[in-house]
């Protein structure tokens, strides 16, 4: 599971693009579909990291509207009359299909001509509440050997690692230029731009992770399973896949007893989820406590004002925590 798979090279470019081509809706229209505001194409994100990709890859001509409200646990949405009356009338869904139940249904009972399902754009893989290096035997199963319960089991957080969302950038830059191909030569040239920030990123992170104290982490749910396969860490979640669930005495105790053997200085929570299972167990194992966003909103409380930003400072994070050289 841990195989360090580099950069974003022109192969995952090319396979993102085929992936996209057959995810787009049969109902998609090849004429163009700006009729939105002011002429533009109308797009609605399912929750933020989508929500940022339409805004970087559409640029002025897309008008962006998002379910989740900044602050808003993504899980817990459920979808209002109005929301279904505003899907209905856009020309583009953009959606993480088993992250968001209600999504998906208003999604698919909607009459939207083109509808993009972010998980269909690149690979997903199970994560069970221990990820990464040596933890594969453990993927699909909790510390009870139940299999995570989310949708189909499978991890959908595959924003949290560089590549995988510059993979889906490129679908869903496809899928813009197809429902408006007037504003096509736009799309792509913004695609690309993205595609070379998140480039970029992988690069700091890649660096940055490379020379580490140790590479474990703890964090509060396994929200950061595909980046700590992507950087060669260890991943150990309090929780599983769930953010509201609590852990069993054994894995608080199995916690405490890893954080000593592997040399964890730091319980990581987020901004979205209470802090006090973190906070607690960090006290009893006389650990420090911090910020590790899974990236699911930006709010006040963001370490930063977008995607890249907030991406940028959970490296840092990430490297006080690990003992980054």
């Amino acid at each position: 599971m841990n195989v360090r798979r580099r950069h974003i090279s022109a192969t995952v470019i090319a396979a993102a693009t085929a992936l996209t081509l057959g995810s787009l809706s049969a109902c998609s229209s090849d004429s163009s579909a700006a009729d939105g505001e002011g002429g533009k194409l109308d797009v609605v994100a399912s929750f933020y990291p989508l929500q940022f990709l339409a805004e970087e890859i559409g640029g002025s001509h897309v008008s962006v509207n998002t379910l989740t409200e900044p602050g808003q646990e993504p899980h817990d949405l459920e979808i209002s009359a109005k929301q279904t009356a505003q899907l209905q009338e856009s020309d583009v869904a953009l959606y993480l299909k088993d992250l968001q139940p209600s999504v998906d249904e208003a999604i698919g009972q909607s009459e939207v001509k083109t509808k993009v399902d972010a998980a269909t754009l690149t690979s997903l893989e199970k994560h069970g509440t221990e990820v990464g290096g040596h933890a594969a035997e453990h993927e699909d199963e909790d510390e009870h050997g139940h299999e995570d319960e989310e949708g189909s089991g499978l991890d959908p957080h595959i924003w949290l690692d560089p590549v995988k969302y510059a993979e889906v950038a490129e679908g869903v830059g496809k899928a813009f230029e197809k429902a408006d191909p007037d504003n096509a030569a736009t799309y792509k040239k913004n695609t690309a731009a993205l595609v070379k920030k998140l480039d970029g990123l992988d690069t700091r992170f890649e660096n940055g992770l490379g020379d580490t104290k140790t590479k474990v982490f703890i964090t509060t749910h396994a929200a950061f399973g595909y980046l700590a396969e992507r950087y060669g860490l260890t991943e150990e979640a309090i929780n599983g896949l769930d953010p509201e669930s609590e852990p069993s005495a054994n894995r608080v105790k199995d916690l405490e007893k890893m954080a000593k053997a592997d040399g964890v200085s730091t319980v990581f929570y987020e901004t979205l989820v209470s802090d006090k299972t973190a906070k607690t167990i960090a006290a009893d194992a006389n650990l420090k406590t911090d910020v590790l966003d899974p990236i699911e909103g930006i709010t006040e409380k963001s370490r930063g004002d977008d995607y890249i930003q907030v991406m940028d400072a959970n490296l840092k994070a990430l490297q006080t925590a690990l003992g980054a050289e």
